[in-house]
């Protein structure tokens, strides 16, 4: 019965040592590609493009990095550029809300809102947006608007977790404050 003790001790060692570097090794995987992703964009100059396309990835690379000010402003071009390419609103949308998203990180929730409904404008049925709306306004102090908002995403997206979660939360709150 003794022998089996340590065994069993060194065998979860393993077993937990090996998950941690498989999670460690997953992150610096994404981490790397990102970074070559950058690096890429930024070298084909991406920046300067006159491609709605390239923009927007190159923002969607920054969001991911966090870099919420230089992603915005490459959005606010792709925006420029998709409307004067006349892209499709579907294009357009992705990029409001992505637009949304950015000024949102840097709490900027006025105009974050107001990229948001513009996104909806052009694509009504857009589930990510309007849960991005739902947050925007919830941290606005709106909590009426955003309760639709959510019910509105479950609508469209039944599975929505986030949504599911946000708005239960939210319908305690304002039970509590009624």
């Amino acid at each position: 019965m003794e022998p089996l003790l340590p065994q069993a001790y060194l065998i979860g060692l393993i077993l937990l040592l090996g998950a941690a570097a498989v999670l460690i090794g997953r992150q610096i995987w994404r981490v790397r590609r990102d970074e070559v992703a950058l690096a890429r964009l930024e070298a084909e100059g991406a920046g300067q493009s006159k491609d709605a396309a390239a923009l927007y990835e190159l923002a969607s690379v920054q969001l991911r990095k966090r870099l919420y000010g230089q992603a915005a402003d490459n959005l606010k071009l792709a925006l420029k550029r998709a409307e004067a390419a006349k892209e499709p609103p579907e294009a357009q949308a992705v990029i409001e809300n992505a637009l949304g998203f950015a000024l949102a990180a840097q709490n900027n929730y006025k105009a974050a809102i107001r990229h948001y409904r513009t996104a909806l404008k052009a694509k009504p049925d857009y589930p990510v947006a309007l849960n991005n709306l739902a947050y925007a306004l919830e941290k606005q102090q709106n909590p009426e608007e955003a309760r639709s908002s959510y019910e509105r995403t479950l609508e469209l997206d039944p599975g929505n977790k986030t949504a599911s979660k946000r708005l239960k939360r939210l319908v305690r709150q304002l039970g509590e404050a009624a």
